[in-house]
């Protein structure tokens, strides 16, 4: 079992610091559970505001309005999910020693990227490239 890790409330992961050290790993490990908790709340109300929404509604324009709102709500929930199942795999990184390193170079990803987008998985560089080389292919 880990020993809990001291945290200051306005603790931010700071360059001149060992890079992933523990606190800087508690720091993202709160910051992805925290992430999916709200987006899990917010799943649990889409569910709850679906299921409320599943009336028959005598209005063609109005059924037609509902299931547009329908739609877009299973899409967004459906984007939601993928982003658990990339926070869940950033919180695997994190026990298994591999968060905040790029997956392409294995150089370290920045502080400032991972604050902004704690699952990433590359560098700002390698993500560019991987885009460019996307682009041209789709390009084909």
């Amino acid at each position: 079992m880990k020993s809990e890790v001291f945290l200051p409330e306005d603790y931010r992961p700071a360059e001149h610091e060992t890079f992933m050290n523990d606190r800087q790993l508690e720091y993202f490990r709160r910051k992805l559970l925290a992430w999916k908790h709200e987006l899990m709340e917010q799943s649990n109300e889409t569910l709850v505001g679906l299921s409320e929404s599943a009336r028959n509604v005598p209005d063609i324009a109005d059924r037609a309005s509902e299931e547009t709102d329908r739609a877009l709500e299973l899409r967004t929930r459906d984007r939601q999910r993928k982003l658990v199942s990339k926070i869940d795999a950033a919180l695997r990184r994190i026990d298994n020693g591999e968060f905040g390193y790029c997956e392409v170079s294995g150089e370290q990803i920045s502080l400032k990227r991972l604050d902004a987008r704690p699952i990433a998985t590359m560098t700002l560089e390698a993500q560019e490239r991987h885009e460019r080389r996307e682009r041209v292919h789709r390009d084909d």
